[in-house]
């Protein structure tokens, strides 16, 4: 039986616990009207929703669903996961999903053709500075909006990321794409509000992944070639800062405020904004995943543990927290310790303010 369980903040009852409390230890999540029999792959939050996406391809959500971010309802009084419901009542479906992402107030879909590639793209929710990518007139939608003539031809979709109000996709061929409020140049330039799917300019190689920070994109080519570029505003040294030498990369991530490359050694490196001990503390063991949130980060350990630490004002790092936050080392939120012996954990999960642990079967 695969179970989830949430921490941190909750407010509009993005954690979908059946109350509206932030809690500071993990608790199980609540599905209506069932649990999903896929396991929870990928958590994308927006400032007060959050998407989950299973590996099957289903997309459920819970919080504030009042922008149209959540889709078409129905709003609860109780705050559960319900299936993302995308299309009104004999319309098509959006098909499998593979890829999701939130601005603070819009979310975002990839899903597959009838080919079984990632070509279709759809924007739900407000944008008013170009965030639903759709054009300069539609800011506002609770229904899954499809892009129109994107991607081009004989491509697709590889890789979809988001922050607070700007959105990069790239493609199979290397390309990189963006749209939002870019005016710090995050998608290159002219700096400006880009209101539909603009070609990311001068980068000198082929990207694979693209992760977006508050003011800034960093852009990543294959894991081994050491190419990486990252634009946009210079705020916390997130340009200058980079490493002079990209080691081969597992997983990369970007905070509002850092850029986070885990190496194929298990070994973080992180640069960027330290104010909340955002950035890896020292002696870390040996990590398998990481997942980034707005001001933290959560990471599973080879050892089992599940560990954060960072801004943890919200209880997402955990109850063990000096002024706010886990600086300097970390709190275990999680432990494969305590997971029966038939289960393992499978995947983990950070948002705005929130941390996620997904149980599984072995």
């Amino acid at each position: 039986m695969n179970a989830l369980f949430a921490l941190g903040s909750n407010g509009s009852g993005q954690l979908g616990i059946g109350h509206l409390e932030d809690v500071s230890v993990p608790k199980p999540v609540h599905f209506h009207p069932a649990q999903p029999d896929s396991v929870i792959v990928q958590v994308a939050a927006g400032g007060n929703h959050t998407l989950l996406r299973t590996a099957a391809g289903h997309v459920l959500w819970s919080g504030d669903s009042a922008t149209g971010a959540c889709g078409l309802g129905p709003r609860t009084d109780v705050p559960v996961f319900q299936e993302l419901r995308l299309v009104r009542d004999g319309g098509s479906g959006v098909g499998r999903v593979r890829f999701i992402a939130c601005t603070w107030e819009a979310s975002f879909l990839v899903a597959q053709d009838a080919d079984g590639r990632a070509t279709r793209l759809y924007s739900f929710g407000v944008g008013m500075k170009g965030e639903l990518g759709q054009g300069e007139l539609i800011v506002r939608t609770p229904s899954a909006t499809a892009f129109t003539d994107f991607p081009p031809p004989n491509t697709e979709i590889v890789d979809m990321s988001a922050c607070m109000g700007h959105v990069v996709v790239v493609l199979s061929n290397g390309d990189a794409y963006g749209w939002g409020n870019c005016r710090k140049g995050q998608a290159g330039v002219p700096e400006q509000v880009i209101y539909s799917p603009r070609k990311v300019e001068g980068l000198e190689f082929k990207v694979t992944r693209a992760v977006c920070a508050k003011e800034a994109t960093a852009f990543f080519g294959e894991p081994a070639s050491g190419d990486l570029a990252v634009l946009g505003l210079d705020k916390w040294t997130l340009s200058s800062g980079r490493p002079a030498e990209v080691p081969h990369w597992a997983d990369v991530g970007a905070s509002w405020g850092n850029i986070y490359i885990l190496g194929t050694d298990g070994t973080l490196l992180g640069w960027g904004r330290d104010d909340h001990g955002q950035l890896p503390p020292p002696n870390l063991p040996i990590l398998t995943k990481i997942a980034i949130g707005s001001e933290h980060v959560v990471a599973h350990a080879q050892d089992g543990d599940v560990l954060s630490w960072g801004w943890g004002e919200h209880g997402n790092c955990g109850p063990k927290v000096e002024n706010n936050n886990v600086k300097g080392r970390w709190n275990v939120i999680a432990s494969s310790k305590y997971v029966p012996a038939d289960s393992q954990i499978a995947s983990i999960g950070a948002g705005c303010a929130t941390s996620w642990v997904c149980i599984a079967p072995r």
